[in-house]
């Protein structure tokens, strides 16, 4: 005799699997924070390997040897990165004197707008110098985390490096390590849901990249057009920011709209945000439906979630790790689906 109707028993039983699998992910997520030093490059390793994955195999199949192959490709991506770098700062202090000077200005404005109101830039600069002394050492002590901080990224930097070149080099070895380690009863399934979730992660970042690339050759032939300063360095600052989708792309041309305001001003300004915003449209609308489309469908607005939910745990790298994770996990739930989904109730 049964207590309870077959829906509520089922919805009972869901439920339970929502639980267990929130506690599961909660403590992952928990254990990911208490040794992020060691996971996150882990994490980026990964996400350079499905990047550069097909780079690594083009050469191999040139009967190039795998090491090799796997240092060729990383002093390549060395090469690439530490080029954007070098152009993004040059072109930030190239304009950052302009970018100062255009605020500084704007604050002079706002004071002599509200000087009759008692406000004035001499009290202003008291104002300053009261706060610079109370907060001194509140200052310093976050200028020594901050120097902490960017040891911390280097050190993990030059760890997803290394980790990038033997992920190459013993690619072909992976699934032979992963059937060691699982049951053998498991072995098949498990095998299949990892190469999906690489697959998935591989193409996201493949169409990420063309994206990004398309978004930064925009957004720099229209920054030159219009005579901004620093338009190939804006350029590169837009490629980089398009990993983290729609956010980042927004915040890097934000920044070429302040740079066009404080050297062009404020009508060029407009052009530029005119461009940026014509750009984002085409991204949204064209590149992302067609790019993407062999790959896992996000719908944006759980894009925006989960990178809120990233840059919550884990700042801008959890804003970077956010969605391609997002992905892997979709195309693990898409390979279970194809596996037991379809499958119909034996009759009784």
């Amino acid at each position: 005799m049964q207590l309870l109707p077959d829906p509520v028993r089922r919805l009972a039983a869901w439920c339970a699997v929502v639980l267990l699998v929130a506690g599961v992910v909660y403590v992952g997520i928990r254990l990911a924070v208490e040794f992020r030093t060691a996971v996150v490059p882990v994490l980026l390793a990964l996400l350079g390997t499905a990047l550069l994955g097909p780079m690594h195999r083009r050469l191999v199949k040139a009967r190039v040897n795998r090491s090799i192959a796997a240092a060729v490709t990383c002093v390549a991506v060395v090469a690439v990165v530490g080029g954007a770098v070098y152009i993004v700062v040059a072109a930030l202090i190239d304009t950052g004197d302009q970018i100062v000077a255009s605020l500084k200005q704007a604050a002079e404005s706002l004071a002599e707008h509200f000087g009759a109101a008692g406000t004035s830039l001499d009290d202003l600069a008291s104002n300053a110098r009261e706060l610079l002394t109370k907060f001194g050492g509140t200052a310093a002590s976050g200028v020594i985390s901050g120097v902490s901080v960017v040891g911390e990224a280097i050190a993990m930097a030059v760890l997803a490096l290394l980790l990038v070149f033997f992920f190459l080099r013993d690619s072909d070895k992976a699934a032979g390590t992963l059937r060691a380690i699982v049951p053998r009863d498991a072995a098949d399934t498990t095998e299949a849901m990892a190469r999906r979730a690489f697959e998935a992660v591989e193409g996201f970042m493949r169409g990420t990249t063309f994206i990004a690339l398309i978004d930064a050759l925009c957004i720099t032939v229209g920054l030159l057009v219009l005579d901004v300063p620093g338009a190939v360095g804006l350029g590169a600052l837009v490629f980089v920011g398009a990993y983290i989708p729609y956010l980042g792309a927004f915040l890097s041309g934000a920044v070429a709209v302040l740079v066009a305001l404080a050297d062009r001003g404020f009508v060029i300004a407009l052009w530029a945000l005119g461009v940026v915003l014509a750009v984002q449209v085409l991204e949204g609308h064209v590149l992302q439906p067609v790019i993407q489309s062999r790959t896992v469908q996000m719908h944006p607005a759980l894009v925006m979630v989960m990178i809120t939910a990233g840059a919550s745990v884990a700042g801008v790298l959890g804003m970077l790790l956010a969605v391609p994770l997002t992905a892997a996990a979709f195309g693990v739930v898409q390979e279970l689906r194809t596996r037991y989904g379809s499958a119909e109730p034996s009759d009784a």
